[in-house]
């Protein structure tokens, strides 16, 4: 840091000997392109790989949802049944040979969030039920348009590359899940977007902190020569220039003292960090980036948000704000999508009875509908997703 900034001091000194350096429009990191932020395919690596805060929101979310159970229910008569043996329930649990069910949901969770979009591909037998499921990289899923509509997709990395959604039955052996984007009906928009500016904001105090580590905690500054009209030669500035890189730069000099000739003066530059409040500036980054996960910042470990009383909140908000909603979409795409391909009336969801988060919640509400004396028992254990049983259309 010092390097840069002497060669430019001393160069206006150098040429303008008779006029004062001028410091102007000083700034400890560079935000110019924050508000053109657009987040590529290299943008959404880097963030996921350089950003502590995205990769933990972005794991803690997907690890969550990935491992609830899912079931199916098929309408008989006025009511679903739940069936504990199909064809989907079991490509839900292993959608192919290579992948269990955890971690297939676990990708498609990661895909959806980093870039708002998320392609399965259906295969099996031609004009057959699907024996396999597979996740499709996204940068290789063209969406095809026509008249505005989206009439198919084309994956080059397979033989048969296009795949077009059906005018008659509306089915595709592809199924697109996406986020909402009030730009593009083609796809969706990442969170990543909407945490641009926090993200770059987060990298930057870290980057900035870095490098003051490296210079071994000093602020950056200037040497400046007392006498306006006095100015270096080129032999004393290439001294003076070495001294300063080999003795009083980077950590290995921490704490050495700064000896200056007579008529030199050094001038900090920039701003003391503790006065910058550096450490709140990347807790509140961090804290903006979490809200645009839906991930409660006590749970990701930020000073002064990780009290014991406030955990069990955050996991059950967690849950009820962003994992449920999340897994509620992604089982109504499902529902559709086999609806279709095996033509029969059936409900895909998941099992909220297992996620230990709702469990003093779910408790209460069966204390309460335990208690209800205007209500059958059919009725209650419907409430509960239970099958009715005889003679229980009664008030008791």
């Amino acid at each position: 840091m010092i390097k840069g900034y002497l060669h430019k001091i001393l160069d206006k000194v150098n040429i303008l000997s008779n006029k004062k350096a001028c410091y102007k429009n000083f700034q400890p990191f560079d935000l110019q392109y924050v508000a053109s932020s657009n987040y590529t395919t290299e943008a959404t690596v880097s963030a996921y790989f350089q950003n502590v805060i995205v990769y933990r929101c972005v794991n803690l979310i997907a690890n969550s949802a990935s491992h609830v159970p899912w079931y199916i229910k098929k309408k008989k008569q006025l009511t679903y049944e739940r069936l504990l043996h199909h064809p989907i329930l079991d490509l839900l649990q292993r959608p192919n040979y290579s992948v269990s069910g955890a971690d297939f949901f676990s990708e498609l969770i990661i895909n959806k969030l980093l870039t708002g979009n998320a392609f399965i591909l259906a295969t099996g037998i031609k004009d057959m039920l699907p024996k396999e499921l597979y996740l499709l990289n996204i940068n290789d899923v063209e969406v095809q348009e026509q008249a505005g509509q989206v009439i198919g997709y084309r994956y080059p990395s397979n033989s048969n590359n296009f795949y077009r959604i059906s005018n008659t039955h509306d089915k595709c052996p592809i199924l697109h899940m996406k986020n909402y984007n009030p730009l593009s009906k083609k796809h969706g928009m990442s969170c990543l977007d909407a945490a641009s500016m926090p993200i770059t904001l987060y990298n930057q105090v870290v980057q900035w902190n870095y490098a003051l580590l490296k210079n071994g905690a000093r602020p950056s500054g200037a040497l400046i020569l007392k006498d306006s009209n006095s100015y270096l030669s080129e032999e004393q500035f290439e001294r003076l220039r070495d001294q300063l890189l080999q003795k009083y730069t980077s950590s290995s000099n921490s704490g050495a003292p700064l000896l200056l000739e007579g008529g030199l003066d050094w001038k900090e530059m920039s701003i003391n960090p503790k006065d910058m409040d550096f450490m709140e500036s990347k807790n509140s980054a961090a804290r903006e980036i979490a809200l645009a996960f839906g991930v409660p910042p006590q749970l990701l470990g930020i000073n002064g948000d990780n009290t014991y009383s406030n955990m069990q909140e955050a996991r059950l908000a967690l849950w009820e704000e962003t994992l449920i909603p999340l897994l509620d979409r992604i089982a109504d795409s499902l529902t559709m999508w086999f609806s279709k391909l095996f033509k029969e009336n059936i409900i895909i969801d998941f099992d909220r009875d297992c996620i230990s988060a709702l469990t003093e919640k779910r408790e209460n509400l069966w204390s309460k509908i335990s208690t209800a004396n205007f209500m059958t028992i059919n009725e209650k254990r419907r409430i509960i997703s239970l099958p009715p049983i005889d003679g229980g259309d009664k008030l008791i």
